[in-house]
C-alpha cells in the first residue's frame, strides 16, 4: 500500500478509509484475513488515529469485523454480491427511467465520451484481463454518470457505494473479451434510449443489462 499524503480537502482518515476500502473490495486483502491497527500505522507512515478512524467506518459497512482474532476481513460475500444484484434491479432500472427524462446533452455527450474509451480499451485487450481496470473504472463512470443523470441524490447514494463495492466481481467478469463487448453493446443500447428519452426502454434495457451482469458472475467457478 503506498503511503498516503495530506490533502488540502480530503482528510488522511478519509485517504485511509478510500485506499482500505479500495483494497479489500479488489480482493488485496482477502476475506478472513486479520488487519493490524498497528501494521497499518506503520505502513502508511501515518499515526494510529486516523488509521482508527478508518477501520471504524470500515466496521460500519461491515466490511472488516471485529472478532475474537482481531480485524477481520469480511469483504463481499457471493450471497452479498447476488443480494445487492437483486437490489440494483429493482433501483437501477427505476433510476434508468428517470434519466431518460432528465438527462442533459452535457451528460449524454460525456456517457458518448465513456463508451468511446471502452470501445478502445475492448479493442486492445487481446489476452484475458488485459485492460481490465481501465474497463472497469469506465463501467464505474458509465455508471455514475447515469445515476447522476436521473437528478436523485437518495437514488446516487444509494446506488453508487453499492457499485463500487461489487469492484472484484465486475473486474473478474470484463476481464472476458466476450463479457466485456457484450457490456459495451448493452451501455450502448441504454444511451441509445437515453437520448430519446424513453423512460420504459431505458428501464428495461438497465434490468436486462444487470441481469446479464449477474448471470455471468454467477457462472464464474472462482464465485
Amino acid at each position: 500500500m503506498a503511503v498516503l499524503r495530506d490533502h488540502r480537502t480530503v482528510s488522511i482518515a478519509d485517504q485511509i478509509f478510500e485506499q482500505l476500502e479500495k483494497d479489500i473490495l479488489s480482493g488485496r486483502h482477502a476475506r478472513g484475513e486479520i488487519i493490524s491497527e498497528a501494521k497499518l500505522s506503520a505502513e502508511l507512515g501515518v499515526s494510529r488515529t486516523p488509521v482508527r478512524e478508518a477501520i471504524t467506518r470500515l466496521v460500519q459497512e461491515h466490511i472488516l469485523i471485529e472478532s475474537g482474532r482481531g480485524l477481520e476481513v469480511v469483504g463481499i460475500s457471493r450471497e452479498d454480491m447476488l443480494d445487492m444484484y437483486e437490489i440494483r434491479i429493482q433501483l437501477e432500472g427505476a433510476c434508468a427511467a428517470r434519466a431518460a427524462r432528465n438527462v442533459s446533452d452535457a451528460q449524454l455527450k460525456e456517457m458518448e465520451e465513456v463508451l468511446e474509451l471502452q470501445r478502445y480499451y475492448i479493442g486492445k485487450a487481446g489476452a484475458p484481463g488485459a485492460f481490465s481496470d481501465d474497463i472497469k473504472d469506465l463501467d464505474s463512470r458509465f455508471h455514475g454518470l447515469l445515476y447522476e443523470a436521473c437528478g436523485s441524490m437518495a437514488y446516487r447514494d444509494t446506488l453508487l457505494p453499492m457499485h463500487r463495492k461489487m469492484t472484484k466481481f465486475r473486474k473478474a467478469s470484463v476481464s472476458v473479451k466476450s463479457r466485456a463487448l457484450q457490456s459495451f453493446q448493452e451501455h450502448a443500447a441504454i444511451l441509445e434510449a437515453l437520448k430519446a428519452h424513453e423512460p420504459e426502454l431505458a428501464r428495461v434495457r438497465t434490468v436486462q443489462h444487470i441481469i446479464n451482469a449477474r448471470d455471468n458472475i454467477k457462472n464464474m467457478p472462482e464465485f
